[in-house]
């Protein structure tokens, strides 16, 4: 065996021992030099598919009670409710300790549902758009496998079910994972295969989901768990899944939450607080009083607020206002893909400014 300038006793070589030109590409075999290797110690920005993984962005306000139907609440994390208990979710500031995170997203059963019917079902998601995972090579031989890794915790142990559902060829894969010890923060990691059937359309719609469960009905947990990609059927989608909803006094918290390619997980990729943001704003978008959006007035009974985007939003959005000054009526319209304006016809007073404003592009 050839040493480069150490003897078989010497130490192990260093950096200093190498010099150009000794080690060529055609020297290093194909797949040795590994996604773990080339993120040890640096990082590979964007790797992780989820956007507000570690649950510090929440436009919309940090809580919400008196739920019993799907809405958002943290940016780009949707708890969807249909039928099964009343909930109040919120970010929570409990996180596991020496991880970095400050935030969690908390769900706390505040009515019981111990028998859901068929239908019911309660989880949490997040959606992607098709043209940011052309990478993944869905539908070739040469399909990612995706690795999704989190921190959990909840008083009701059990198993529970991890999700992706693929929209545009209506395919499932589902996956177990188990809260092992009560109250306890635990890090799980679940690996999906790549799915060589099926290609995801390249466009600005939703193409995929990632999904815990937390409760569901016969509907979805009456067959055989579906642990591998297969056209979706209902009955194999959350089957063995723990009922959250049996009580008021169980709660379930996630934080940490990543998606990246690959069959393994890397660490949390944290983005700076202004890209991850923005990366928020192209789905959600808030002004409010401090912002002092003036609507000009142009007629005795009109005026129209034009404005433009903070970024570019991912589609056309719905939008909701309140202004200040008398009750109004709207319409919204476009003038170009940068700028809006709203114009309002007021039934009574004399408004100023707009004293709300969010415009909604969710998936």
């Amino acid at each position: 065996m050839a040493y480069i300038g150490k003897t078989p006793t010497s130490v192990p070589l260093t950096s200093s021992d190498i010099t150009d030109g000794i080690i060529t590409t055609t020297k290093i075999a194909d797949a040795n030099v590994t996604n773990p290797k080339l993120t040890s110690g640096s990082q590979q920005n964007f790797r992780n598919i989820i956007i507000n993984g570690d649950m510090s962005l929440a436009q919309r306000g940090t809580s919400a009670s008196s739920q019993t139907t799907s809405a958002y609440l943290l940016d780009r994390w949707k708890y969807a409710i249909s039928s099964q208990g009343t909930w109040t979710m919120s970010q929570s500031t409990d996180v596991p300790t020496g991880q970095g995170f400050v935030k969690s997203f908390k769900a706390d059963c505040t009515t019981a549902d111990a028998s859901p019917a068929a239908s019911d079902k309660v989880n949490f998601q997040t959606r992607f758009e098709g043209q940011n995972l052309q990478y993944l090579k869905k539908g070739t031989a040469n399909a990612e496998s995706l690795t999704a890794s989190f921190w959990v915790k909840s008083n009701k142990t059990g198993t529970y079910i991890c999700e992706l559902q693929e929209l545009d060829n209506d395919r499932a894969i589902s996956n177990a994972y188990t809260i092992s010890s009560a109250n306890t923060w635990e890090k799980k990691t679940i690996t999906f295969p790549g799915d060589t059937t099926g290609t995801i359309d390249n466009d600005n719609a939703r193409s995929l989901d990632i999904i815990w469960y937390l409760g569901s009905g016969s509907d979805l947990t009456s067959g055989t768990l579906n642990t591998s990609w297969n056209s979706k059927v209902n009955a194999n989608r959350a089957v063995g899944q723990v009922n959250l909803a049996d009580s008021t006094d169980n709660e379930w918290y996630i934080t940490g939450v990543q998606l990246e390619a690959g069959t393994s997980a890397s660490e949390f990729e944290f983005l700076p607080v202004d890209v991850n943001l923005q990366r928020c704003q192209r789905y959600f978008q808030a002004f409010t009083s401090e912002d002092r959006m003036y609507a000009l007035q142009y007629s005795s009974a009109y005026r129209a607020l034009v404005f433009s985007y903070i970024c570019t939003m991912r589609a056309s959005p719905t939008q909701s206002f309140t202004a200040l000054g008398g009750s109004t009526t709207a319409t919204y319209a476009t003038v170009n893909s940068i700028f809006r304006y709203i114009n309002l016809a007021y039934t009574s007073g004399t408004a100023t400014y707009i004293h709300s404003l969010t415009l909604d592009a969710e998936l």
